[in-house]
């Protein structure tokens, strides 16, 4: 598994992307609480998109490793776009949507039941930062592991 992770530069780009998206979210949530939310680690939403970052980490990647005309590039791009167009749009949209229920059960006094996830989607600005970090991300690894390893 190791190796498998240190020679394919492309799956070890999405995957530190993600991990370093889900340790920056929440060391930033963490100072915005004044506590340490080691669950946020697992949690979707915030700053910076980890879905954006893995997406665009496996992009990144393929574009310096293959090309820009490759067909693992084109892949990559389409899946990167369909990701973040759903992070903004859909998945924010429920996140919405989860505060107004929410919202409503307190109104109706209802405290028996969880609350629904409220941090579903992202703000332009939260997948922008997701996506940068992916290509940094993508960029060190590349440099990193040697081409045919």
């Amino acid at each position: 598994m190791l190796q498998l992770l240190t020679s394919n530069p492309l799956l070890s780009s999405a995957i530190l992307s993600w991990f370093f998206a889900q340790f920056f979210k929440t060391i930033i949530d963490s100072i915005r609480a004044g506590e340490l939310c080691l669950k946020r680690f697992w949690e979707t939403g915030g700053m910076p998109s980890s879905h954006s970052a893995t997406v665009c980490g496996l992009a990144a990647a393929a574009a310096i490793r293959e090309g820009f005309t490759s067909s693992v590039f084109a892949l990559s791009l389409v899946l990167a776009t369909v990701v973040m167009y759903d992070a903004m749009g859909v998945r924010q949209a429920a996140g919405q949507h989860a505060r107004e229920i929410n919202e409503i059960k307190k109104q109706l006094g209802d405290d028996d039941s969880d609350n629904l996830p409220e941090k579903l989607g992202h703000r332009p600005t939260e997948v922008m930062s997701g996506a940068v970090l992916g290509i940094v991300i993508a960029w060190i690894v590349c440099s990193l592991v040697p081409s045919g390893a």
